[in-house]
């Protein structure tokens, strides 16, 4: 079945139907689990899951982190990348870490109290609290009555999870009844099951020299509770009736009733067998039994039987198998049963009931036609859960969690090593700046706070950096001499990026000083104009103003020929504050007065009752067009520039909050806001928080209207921690600024945009700020 068909009955629909369909699949799924070589259910099935989701949907990134249990090590395939040591709680701490820089999608965790360390296996949590992304967890056990501290672990799994599996409708109850999780929350995806052929057992009963004699079978894992004694005891009364019948009891003891035990209980059936006069009709396969073994296994059996002797069991992974290879099963009435074989896929008797299980054994054996037809209901039954459709629906899970997460996302918990912002205004700090800056310029990226130099420079982020260091060179807060030698490099990138040939800036240059095109965007081009309006509005500095002002009368020309409203837009700005140091220069105003009206003219041709803007999508730097319709329109005298600029931004502002209306929250650059569509809420960037704080402050100075100051701290307060996800994006440690929000987590990678937007913002929020405020944080660092 497509994923989007899954999606659809799945429910997820609207907005969120969209959202799923927009999202990349996600490349990078850790499972949390035990898995083979080590002996248990929860091993086998996180390995064949892997196997599945790797097989649908490829394997390149997918990996296991199993938990090894006191004193034991495995011989892991290549899938295991990390291993927790069950015991060890600082284990878990380092495998979120290890989770949480490797940027994975998707964490999906196999639950089962026993296989984690603490009391009820709480050692777990210390890694859930820590993950940055998506968790999906299926539960194998969910207690109807549970104690205090299983309880305690098993509530706050939930809540920490995006979304809970279970393989059964039982359980899902359980978890609304008994642990108050919402409906909404619970996915029931079957337990997957080999897609076997549905053949006749006698097939394979010469692999177990069984030819011409009725196989009865259980496999699994050996322990107590699985009630082969029950079955023991039937048997010589089955024997009466049907001689020629063996019993096979195939599989190892369980792990952890052998360390505790030794083989106590199969020695005790072997007894018993003999007391029974039935031990040459039983046959122990005394080894953990492999896939492919498996497969041979259950085809030689004629009936599957389950005796377990408990009836709080919501799944059992070999009645699973057994069904869905088309099986005549009888077993006890476990929840897990009692579902999967209703509606005759299978007969039901009481728990500790040797008499029931003649009965049923014998009327199934007298009657042919009864026993295949049993066989047929279960293996149609079950083609719907092929571990290739449980991959499907697990996939469908994983893309719900994702998609819920970004239209609702959560506040991340605190980390303890991040360096809480406190008060109004944070200190400033511009060591990240400096690090950023090598002898060409600013590199572009960062992988967490090292610069990334394959990446290389651009335009755009030098002209960024220009305007910053040119602001803080005129600020009496800020070392001069420090900011004039950044502007000089910033500076002298630009005079290397303009090309006299096409009179156009190129704005990709790799490390190796390679330009990679003769001609860059257009906002590449506005953004330098505005770098070299600025040294011209505000540098005192005689060597940079030299050097600006003759590009500055080179490189204005072609912004009358660009076609981009943000192009216009960071070219009025720089036009604007070169005409601050010479408002008499015609021309220049000219041209800005020219870039102006072709902003307000798109503006009247596209704008409505409705959607009160100059396009019709919501994209990136959105505030500079309202921004730059205020300004040349305050400076020209032309009031319908200025009327346009506060209603864009009026309007703008109110699509940027949340529900609440008291969180910023910036149009989304994963699918943006197209009119009449659905709105991207994330990933949430710097630039957009910078451009809104600007636009809001140069309203306020021109109106003293007190909600655009409100509306700029509002923005602000995005970068300290008041956002979706309740952290910071600026680091007052490295003075960095990180790189956004995603649904999951914020971008660790503090690179030149970003770090820049948030020095700008800092910058314009000093100009307002009160003097006390001020007061409690100002100081510079180099």
């Amino acid at each position: 079945m497509p994923l989007s068909e899954i999606l659809h009955n799945e429910g997820l629909v609207g907005a969120c139907f969209v959202e799923a369909h927009q999202l990349p699949l996600p490349t990078r799924i850790a499972f949390i689990g035990n898995h083979l070589p080590r002996q248990c259910g929860i091993a086998t099935f996180t390995t064949d899951l892997c196997t599945a989701v790797a097989a649908e949907y490829g394997s390149g990134c997918l990996f296991a982190i199993p938990v090894n249990d006191p004193d034991s090590s495995y011989e892991y395939p290549e899938r295991v990348r990390l291993e927790l040591a069950q015991e060890d709680w600082a284990s878990y701490e380092r495998a979120a870490e290890f989770l949480n820089f490797n940027g994975n999608d998707l964490v999906c965790m196999q639950h089962e109290y026993g296989i984690f360390g603490g009391i009820a296996g709480s050692h777990i949590l210390a890694l859930l609290r820590k993950l940055k992304m998506p968790l999906v967890t299926t539960l194998h056990t969910v207690l109807s009555e549970p104690d205090e501290n299983q309880r305690v672990v098993l509530e706050e799994i939930a809540h920490l999870s995006d979304r809970l599996i279970v393989m059964s409708e039982h359980a899902a109850c359980l978890l609304r009844d008994v642990y108050d999780v919402p409906c909404e929350k619970i996915d029931v995806i079957p337990h997957g099951v080999p897609d076997l052929p549905f053949m006749d057992p006698n097939y394979f009963k010469d692999l177990f020299g069984t030819e011409g004699k009725f196989v009865l079978l259980t496999f699994g894992l050996l322990s107590p509770n699985k009630g082969i004694e029950n079955v023991i005891r039937a048997l010589p009364a089955i024997l009466a009736k049907h001689s020629n019948l063996v019993y096979i009891v195939s599989g190892a003891t369980h792990p952890h009733i052998k360390r505790r035990e030794g083989e106590r209980y199969r020695e005790e059936l072997k007894a018993l067998a003999e007391e029974c006069g039935v031990s040459s009709h039983v046959i122990f396969n005394n080894r953990f039994v492999s896939a492919e073994e498996l497969v041979a296994h259950v085809g030689a059996a004629d009936i599957y039987i389950t005796p377990y002797r408990q009836e709080a069991q919501v799944v059992s992974g070999t009645l699973a198998i057994a069904v869905g290879a088309g099986k005549a099963i009888i077993s006890t009435p476990y929840w897990h049963a009692r579902e999967l074989l209703a509606d005759e896929r299978g007969v039901l008797v009481p728990f500790d009931d040797p008499d029931s299980i003649t009965e049923a054994a014998i009327r199934l054996l007298d009657n042919d036609a009864e026993r295949h037809a049993m066989r047929k209901r279960a293996y149609l039954y079950s083609r719907g859960t092929t571990w290739q459709s449980t991959a499907q629906a697990y996939m469908a899970s994983f893309q719900r969690a994702r998609v819920e997460r970004m239209l609702r996302p959560r506040a991340a918990l605190p980390d303890i090593y991040a360096v809480k912002v406190t008060g109004g205004i944070p200190m400033l700090n511009t060591g990240h700046l400096s690090i950023m800056t090598d002898d060409t310029g600013i590199l572009q990226h960062a992988i967490f706070t090292v610069p990334n130099s394959l990446e290389g420079y651009t335009t755009d982020d030098n002209a960024r950096a220009l305007i910053v260091e040119t602001l803080l060179n005129a600020s009496a807060l800020s070392a001069r001499h420090a900011h004039v030698r950044l502007s000089q490099r910033y500076l002298s990138f630009l005079l290397f990026a303009f090309y006299h040939k096409t009179g156009r800036f190129r704005n990709f240059l790799s490390y190796d000083r390679r330009w990679q095109e003769d001609v860059g965007s257009e906002d590449s081009h506005g953004r330098a104009l505005w770098a070299l309006g600025t040294v011209l509005g505000c540098s005192e500095d005689q060597g940079l103003r030299g050097a600006a002002g003759g590009l500055f009368e080179v490189a204005f020309p072609a912004a009358l020929t660009f076609t981009s409203p943000r192009a216009w837009a960071f070219s009025v700005l720089g036009m604007q504050a070169y005409l601050d140091w010479f408002p008499g220069d015609r021309v220049i105003q000219g041209t800005r007065n020219a870039l102006a009206n072709q902003l307000l003219d798109v503006y009247e041709r596209s704008h409505s009752e409705t959607w009160q803007w100059f396009e019709k999508s919501l994209s990136y730097s959105n505030a500079r067009l309202s921004q730059a319709l205020l300004l040349a329109g305050w400076q020209s005298g032309n009031e319908r520039m200025v009327a346009v600029g506060c209603e864009s931004l009026k309007w703008l502002v109110a699509q940027q909050h949340r529900g609440d209306g008291d969180i910023f929250v910036p149009i989304g650059s994963r699918g943006f806001f197209a009119e009449g569509g659905e709105k991207a809420r994330f990933d949430q960037q710097p630039v957009e928080a910078c451009a809104t704080i600007s636009a809001c402050l140069l309203a306020y100075r021109l109106t003293s209207e007190q909600q655009w100051l409100e509306e700029a701290w509002c923005a602000f307060r995005w970068f300290l921690g008041e956002n979706d996800l309740q952290v910071p994006l600026y680091d007052a440690t490295t003075g960095g600024c990180r790189d956004g929000l995603h649904p999951d987590r914020v971008n660790e990678n503090q690179g030149a945009e970003s770090t820049l937007s948030f020095l700008m913002a800092l910058l314009e929020m000093q100009s307002v700020a009160t003097v006390e405020e001020l007061n409690q944080e100002m100081s510079v660092s180099i």
